[in-house]
């Protein structure tokens, strides 16, 4: 059976060492007195929740499931599921990140981050029940009436109900502008829904009492396309006026999608009957809503993806260091045993570093992330909101479809570090594997993804926020440029920074001339962005270990993080070469395809 550690050193390194998170929020009134001593003891309390209560339950749920009663439409969740989340909720941590003002802690985001991450190493299955609610919440906190906040977000930020999003419909998953779910008003201002929904994650069960589904649906004078998408609150149970629980909603479960992983989540089929729902803000602006809580979805798919990279390895590596095989080809390693570990071999080597080097500098990422959106939100400087807004959003796609990627590749890396062993259920990578693989799938494919990026963050607004990160990586560069023990992770970022504006340029003008040029070019430029992301963030990890270590610090924690960061430039960042030239070869080789397609 598999077996999950909390990364919190790691963790600690990359908010107080890398990014020094606490004297970001000295600027934020209302995160003026989070010190590092309390973010690490709420950290060290959530691992023990994700290490002890949840990570017990993934392999079990897997198999188990969840099953859906035809009569009634009721869902149950795998067994202790239920169990696991009221302690959750005893226990609080629905509310970590949540305004006061709903019952909230208000701490700063990157808790929330951080301890999600290690509830997706424990279980991804589990942790998308109440990871979703922070979406909705999202989305109700911002375009909200204060009425409806009253009503639903108190109880969402204690975790006594949950929240979904329901988008996709079975003739049209991200072209929304097909949807065909109705919302007929009535005379008291409420709505009438009728519809039916598909791929809702979380849809329907039996861990909260209410659940709180937000929902695209058309007006009856609704204009066609994407502009005629309104969003609704319709709940499980209505919800009387002294905020008690009434009559129960026609929205149900039809069914149960049979999926290739995270089995212990119910993927539902929705049907909405007429059901009562309640329009947030204004009418055919549904998509400024939605897309709120679309955004903190994607950023929550890549932390999902970096949870199962980190676990995958920890796994991978414990079993490398006690399976024999062979002998080394440099000679006898463990000459008391009767083969060498694993380990020894370089290839297996690779394939454990790529998972490390992806997972830490998916790490860096996130938490960078996570900053950027408490200062979007909630810094007093309006420039500083808007600066962090636009390279927020600039960096949202590269989350959701590089760390996805980047799962992927990793967990079937560390699937095949177990040889045959990795291909069968008790050793628990193949679940890893199997549950990673929606993440590049749902909250828009990696391919629109891609297309997000290069289209319009990049190419829409030419290239001015690409070169909002170019001017981080550019004072790095001015930082360690003369410093020799620098250059070996300062240099290739800076290269691939004066490159990226040629090779943008290049693509544009490809894609003013022909946009299947763009739609050739996206995937392998989101990818080299990816890198570029990632190699200044490993940059930024070895300068911090090389200060330590020049300073006398001789925890061994820095010359691993060196280790690795050699790995990863020598080993990882060199694909940019492969895919700017992949990218180049443009659309032809594709589109100009149609017998070899017939």
């Amino acid at each position: 059976m598999p077996t999950y550690t909390p990364p919190l050193r790691d963790m600690q390194f990359v908010m107080h060492e890398v990014f020094k998170v606490t004297d970001e929020f000295k600027a934020i009134p209302r995160y003026a007195e989070a010190d590092a001593d309390t973010i690490n003891a709420i950290l060290e309390e959530a691992g023990k929740f994700a290490a002890e209560v949840t990570f017990p339950l993934n392999a079990a749920g897997d198999v188990e499931g969840c099953k859906l009663d035809p009569a009634t439409h009721e869902v149950t969740t795998p067994a202790g599921f239920k169990e696991a989340y009221a302690k959750f909720v005893e226990a609080g941590w629905p509310a970590l990140s949540c305004d006061p003002e709903f019952g909230g802690q208000g701490l700063p985001l990157v808790v929330n981050q951080c301890f999600y991450e290690m509830m997706n190493s424990a279980n991804q299955a589990w942790t998308m029940y109440p990871g979703l609610t922070h979406g909705a919440y999202a989305a109700l906190a911002t375009h909200g009436t204060p009425e409806q906040q009253k009503t639903w977000l108190p109880k969402m930020t204690s975790g006594e109900w949950t929240g979904t999003m329901c988008l996709t419909e079975a003739h049209c998953g991200t072209d929304l502008g097909l949807m065909r779910t109705k919302a007929e008003p009535q005379a008291d201002g409420s709505y009438r829904i009728t519809g039916n929904k598909i791929f809702i994650s979380a849809g329907e069960h039996d861990m909260a009492e209410n659940i709180v589904h937000l929902v695209l649906a058309r007006l009856p004078d609704a204009p066609p396309g994407i502009k005629g998408i309104s969003l609704f609150i319709v709940p499980k149970f209505l919800v009387k006026a002294d905020g008690t629980l009434g009559e129960r909603n026609p929205v149900f479960c039809g069914g149960l999608e049979h999926k290739m992983g995270i089995h212990g989540n119910a993927t539902a089929q929705i049907n909405l009957d007429g059901a009562a729902g309640w329009m947030v803000g204004q009418p055919n602006k549904g998509m400024q809503a939605m897309f709120v809580m679309m955004n903190a979805a994607r950023l929550g798919v890549g932390n999902q993806s970096l949870g199962l990279t980190e676990v995958a390895y920890q796994n991978a590596l414990a079993y490398a260091k006690e399976r024999l095989q062979m002998r080394s080809l440099s000679g006898t390693k463990a000459k008391d045993k009767p083969a060498d570990p694993i380990i020894v071999h370089p290839d297996v080597r690779k394939m454990l570093l790529t998972a490390k080097a992806y997972a830490e500098g998916g790490r860096a990422l996130l938490v960078f992330c996570s900053v950027l959106l408490d200062k979007s939100h909630f810094h007093p400087d309006e420039k500083v909101r808007k600066d962090s807004d636009e390279l927020l959003s600039l960096l949202t796609p590269i989350v959701k479809a590089f760390t996805t990627d980047n799962g992927h590749i990793a967990t079937n890396a560390c699937l095949q570090v177990f040889g045959g062993h990795g291909y069968i259920h008790e050793w628990g990578m193949e679940q890893f594997a199997r549950d990673n693989r929606i993440n590049m799938i749902y909250e828009g494919t990696n391919t629109i993804q891609s297309l997000d990026l290069l289209g319009r963050k990049i190419l829409g607004n030419n290239g001015a926020t690409l070169k909002k990160f170019g001017k981080l990586v550019a004072q790095l560069v001015q930082e360690e440029g003369v410093n020799e023990d620098m250059a070996e992770f300062v240099n290739p970022v800076a290269y691939l920074g004066e490159q990226m504006t040629k090779f943008t340029t290049e693509i544009g003008f490809r894609g003013f001339q022909n946009p299947d040029e763009v739609g050739a070019a996206a995937v392998d430029y989101l990818r080299v962005a990816g890198h570029l992301v990632h190699g200044y963030f490993w940059a930024r990890m070895a300068q911090v270990a090389l200060r330590e270590i020049a300073a006398g610090n001789t925890d061994p924690f820095y010359q691993a993080k060196l280790q690795t960061a050699r790995f990863y430039f020598a080993k990882l960042f060199p694909e940019t070469a492969m895919l700017m030239r992949t990218a180049r070869a443009g659309a032809k080789p594709l589109m100009d395809t149609d017998l070899a397609l017939a």
